[in-house]
C-alpha cells in the first residue's frame, strides 16, 4: 500500500484513452547499430500514449524498442493491453503497483500468446512504463526519484512475487533495502550532482577509421569503458581489437568489452573468446542464445581462467529467466532491458535478484529511447538497491527526437530532473517518422527501405 505522501498525486485523474504509434527511424541507411546478428535494422519505437481527463492535459508516454518490421504488431498488442486500464484512475493503479502489474498480465487469452514473453510482453513494458511516466509527472518528479522516495515495503510491493520466492523472499528483499537506507541520503545527493551513473560507449559495425576516431573522441570526453561488436569474422575482429588497444592501452584503467549478439553456439563462443583473450576484455556479451542458461554457465566456467566475464540480458524476456541466470551463476554481469522486461516493476524485481546474488547490473541501452529509460534504472540501482555505481551503455544517436534527451558530461550521465520517464518524443518527430504515412516514409529518401521492407534479403 502506498504511504509516501510525496508520491500521492493531488489531483484525481482518470485514464480516458490509450493509443499506439508506429515510429521508425531509417538507421539501415547508415548501418547504425548493426552487428554480427542484425545487419541493418531500422531503430523503431512502438509508442504508447495514455490520455487523461486532467485539466492540465496530463499524459503518460511509454515505448518499447524494435528494429523495424514487426513494430506494427507490437503496436496492436499495446492497444490490447492498454485497453485494460482505460477508465481506471491513476490513484487506484498506483495504490498497489504489484497488484496492477499482475492484473495487466492476467488476461488469460492475451497471456496465451506469451506468457510473459515475446510481443505481448514488449507491449506490456510500453504500457507499464507509460503508467510510471504518468505517475511521475503527476507528482512532479523523475521516475527514479519516485522510487527513491519509497519505503522498502513500498518498493517490494511493486513486484509480482509469483515464481520468485524460491530464490528471494519478500522478507529478504525488505531487509536488503532497509540495510541500504544507510547512506541513501548521500547517494541521492550524489545522483542529483550527476555523478551516479558512469557511461560507456559502443562501437558497432563501423569501419576502421570511424571506429578509431570514435574511440579517441570518447576517450577525450572522459569515458573509461568501451565496447566493440564481434562475431562476424575472427581475423577482422582481432585487427579491430588490436587497434582499440593501441588507442586505449592496457594498464591505464581503460576497460574493453565485446558483444557477439547471440551469433555463436556454446563451443564456438568458448573457442572464439579464447582467441580474443589476449586483448583482455572484461566481458563477452550475449555469446550464445539468450535462453540458454546452461550454455551461458558453460561459457562462463570455460573463460574464468582467462579473466573474462559473461554478460547477458537485453533479450532476457522476464524475471524468471533472470532468476535462473543469476541463481545458477550463469552470468557475472546482469544486463536488464527497460522494455523487454515488463516495465519498471519487473526491472525492480531483477535488481533485487542481482543484489541477492552479488551480480553487478549493467543495463542494455543501445537503442532508440533506451538511454533515456535506463538512466533512471541505473540511478535506482545505485541509490536504492546495490549502492554501487552501475555502468551504463550510451549510443549517441536519435536523442534529438526526445523532449528530455539523455546527456553525458565528463563520462557520466546527467541525472534526469524533469518529471516523468524521459521518453516523451517531440510531436514533430513522431509526425515525420510515423510508419507508413509520415513525411519521411513518403519521401524518395525512404524508397530503398520501402523496397527492402517486403523481404529482409534474398535467400
Amino acid at each position: 500500500m502506498l504511504t509516501t505522501a510525496s508520491n500521492i498525486p493531488s489531483e484525481v485523474v482518470t485514464i480516458t484513452s490509450a493509443i499506439s504509434r508506429d515510429i521508425r527511424f531509417p538507421t539501415s541507411l547508415t548501418k547504425d547499430g548493426s552487428d554480427a546478428m542484425n545487419e541493418s535494422g531500422d531503430y523503431s519505437s512502438a509508442y504508447c500514449i495514455l490520455s487523461t481527463n486532467s485539466s492540465s492535459g496530463l499524459q503518460g508516454h511509454g515505448m518499447t524498442f524494435t528494429i523495424g518490421r514487426g513494430n506494427d504488431i507490437v503496436c496492436r498488442a499495446i492497444e490490447a493491453v492498454a485497453a485494460r486500464i482505460v477508465g481506471r484512475t491513476l490513484q487506484e493503479l498506483i495504490q498497489d503497483m504489484g497488484k496492477t502489474w499482475r492484473y495487466l498480465v492476467a488476461d488469460s487469452q492475451l497471456r496465451w500468446i506469451g506468457p510473459e514473453k515475446g510481443v505481448i510482453h514488449l507491449a506490456l513494458g510500453a504500457v507499464v512504463n507509460a503508467v510510471w511516466d504518468l505517475w511521475a509527472k503527476s507528482v512532479g518528479k523523475p521516475v527514479w526519484r519516485v522510487v527513491a522516495d519509497m519505503t522498502p515495503g513500498e518498493f517490494v510491493g511493486c513486484v509480482d512475487w509469483r515464481y520468485l520466492e524460491d530464490a528471494i523472499t519478500r522478507e529478504e528483499a525488505v531487509q536488503m533495502l532497509q540495510e541500504m537506507e544507510v547512506g541513501k541520503r548521500e547517494r541521492v545527493k550524489e545522483a542529483e550532482g550527476s555523478r551516479a551513473v558512469p557511461a560507456y560507449t559502443t562501437s558497432a559495425g563501423y569501419g576502421e577509421d570511424k571506429m578509431k576516431a570514435l574511440l579517441e573522441e570518447t576517450l577525450a570526453e572522459g569515458y573509461k569503458h568501451f565496447k566493440l561488436k564481434v562475431g562476424g569474422n575472427l581475423e577482422q575482429d582481432m585487427h579491430r581489437l588490436s587497434i582499440a588497444r593501441e588507442v586505449l592501452g592496457y594498464d591505464n584503467g581503460n576497460v574493453l568489452m565485446v558483444d557477439a549478439n547471440q551469433v555463436w553456439s556454446v563451443p564456438e563462443a568458448i573457442d572464439y573468446m579464447k582467441k580474443l583473450a589476449k586483448f583482455k576484455p572484461w566481458f563477452i556479451e550475449e555469446p550464445t542464445s539468450p535462453d540458454d542458461i546452461l550454455g551461458h554457465k558453460a561459457i562462463r566456467e570455460a573463460l574464468k581462467e582467462d579473466g573474462i566475464e559473461v554478460a547477458t540480458g537485453e533479450m532476457c524476456q522476464n524475471r524468471v529467466i533472470f532468476k535462473q541466470l543469476l541463481s545458477s551463476g550463469a552470468i557475472g554481469i546482469c544486463q536488464i532491458d527497460a522494455c523487454r522486461l515488463g516495465g519498471v516493476n519487473e526491472v525492480m524485481a531483477v535488481l533485487l535478484l542481482a543484489k541477492k546474488f552479488g551480480v553487478p547490473v549493467v543495463p542494455h541501452s543501445g537503442g532508440v529511447g533506451l538511454p533515456e529509460y535506463t538512466q533512471h534504472l541505473s540511478t535506482i540501482d545505485y541509490v536504492c538497491v546495490s549502492g554501487k555505481k552501475s555502468l551504463l551503455e550510451f549510443v549517441d544517436h536519435l536523442h534529438e527526437h526526445f523532449i528530455h534527451p539523455s546527456v553525458i558530461k565528463d563520462g557520466y550521465y546527467t541525472t534526469p530532473t524533469e518529471p516523468g520517464y524521459s521518453v516523451q518524443m517531440k510531436e514533430a518527430s513522431m509526425d515525420e517518422f510515423e510508419f507508413p504515412g509520415g513525411a519521411f516514409w513518403q519521401s524518395e529518401t525512404a524508397r530503398p527501405i520501402r523496397d527492402h521492407l517486403k523481404t529482409d534479403r534474398p535467400i
